[in-house]
């Protein structure tokens, strides 16, 4: 048998790209699982096919990296071939970890097949070497070289699948598990090429490829080709992280929008605007369902004379308090708005106008107990002037009317 070395730089650079593919792989997972629609389709296919030149490249610079005293080449053909099936074994490995979820039985699968892709792969890639008589080949190794491809697979797929989304130190373990990843693709390679022995009478046929500058070549294409697509790939991510600041800066300026535009500035109650909007819902859903609310006007008595004596500062510290007393009194379902000034209005569900009256004795009640404002003890009183929809009260104006003359009589 021939005698064959191996040039231990381009082992080196095997190791190299395998860890590139692998981290490829992590990285891709990543894209497509946080994307979708028609860019999870091209992260798919473009990271399956980077992920799938850098694992074939890793093969193929393995190859290239052994020595024998004859001149090598290749067949165009089955080269090509087997990096078509690494490409495919990586964009099924993409879709195994990248939707839904990895039970175990799916998992087993993805190995299998993924494992099957990479077997294959390799040996499609050895069945290209164009010499004669072809190589003989040790079993022992090649089913070793099997098991290592499918432990590997199944490894590489959980690892993708766990690595998949996350923060924090995210790219540090997609490091170490892409280290891991290249280790055990690494494995297998060297594993199967020892399974390989050359007859001493062993010679190329000059058929295929010549290997004198084929290896330079693959190394540059394959780096050029693994560097764009995770440069691609880490501005993506970045412009997602501001996309997604952006959003949720503008989602919370929103909401502050649409706090200032329907709640009181003082008391965070709904303001007119907002009341209006439950004034019409209720009168819907009483109509639809034949049932009943009532509508309360109130307006605080003494409340100018405490603003003329204490000042407007005293005066909102009163009006914000009288708000908390009339919201820990009111249940169910209601709106307790303000209008302006000492005006208030209580919009609630009853079942008969006699609980209309229950929570008006509750309310006036709780706002005739003192309040002790800053230094000073505050006494008001509340009036409260009551409309039932439908009796005293068919539309958002006519209810309004009512309860505001209700409350003056």
């Amino acid at each position: 048998m021939l005698m064959s070395s191996y040039d231990q730089l381009l082992v080196i650079v095997s190791f190299i790209v395998a860890f590139l593919a692998s981290y490829t792989a992590l990285d891709m997972a990543g894209r497509v699982a946080t994307s979708t629609g028609k860019v999870a389709r091209v992260w798919l296919f473009g990271g399956g096919f980077a992920m799938g030149v850098g694992i074939w490249s890793m093969h193929f610079i393995g190859m290239l990296a052994m020595s024998l005293p004859m001149v090598m080449s290749y067949s165009a053909s089955l080269t090509v071939v087997s990096m078509v099936i690494a490409v495919a074994a990586s964009i099924f490995a993409l879709w195994i970890v990248c939707y839904g979820e990895l039970p175990w039985y799916r998992l087993c699968g993805g190995a299998a097949i993924m494992g099957s892709g990479v077997v294959a792969m390799h040996y499609t890639g050895m069945a290209a070497l164009a010499i004669q008589p072809g190589i003989i080949w040790d079993w022992r190794w090649i089913w070793l070289s099997v098991v290592i491809a499918l432990v590997a697979s199944g490894v590489a797929l959980w690892l993708a699948f766990r690595l998949r989304q996350g923060i924090g130190r995210l790219a540090l373990m997609r490091s170490g598990a892409a280290m891991i990843m290249g280790v055990a693709i690494a494995g297998m390679h060297y594993t199967g090429m020892a399974a390989a022995s050359f007859p001493m009478d062993s010679h190329a046929t000059h058929l295929g490829v010549n290997s004198n500058w084929l290896a330079i070549l693959v190394v540059v294409v394959t780096l050029a080709i693994l560097g764009i697509t995770l440069l691609v790939s880490m501005l993506d991510a970045r412009l997602q992280a501001r996309t997604s600041v952006l959003a949720s800066s503008l989602a919370e300026a929103n909401r502050e929008l649409a706090q200032l535009a329907l709640h009181d500035n003082l008391t965070r109650l709904p303001n007119r605007i907002l009341l209006e909007d439950r004034l019409d819902q209720a009168i819907n859903k009483a109509t639809r369902e034949d049932s009943q609310f009532a509508l309360m006007f109130m307006d605080l008595d003494g409340f100018k004379a405490v603003n003329d004596a204490f000042g407007h500062h005293i005066g909102d510290s009163l009006l914000i308090a009288v708000a908390e007393r009339m919201r820990e009194k009111v249940e169910g379902h209601h709106t307790l708005a303000r209008l302006g000034g000492d005006e208030f209005v209580l919009l609630i569900e009853i079942d008969d106008p006699n609980d209309a009256a229950v929570v008006v004795d509750s309310l006036v009640k709780a706002v005739e107990r003192p309040f002790a404002i800053s230094r000073y003890e505050l006494v008001v009183s509340l009036s409260i002037g009551i409309a039932v929809f439908p009796g005293d009260g068919h539309d958002e104006r006519e209810l309004m009317f009512n309860a505001d003359a209700a409350m003056y009589h």
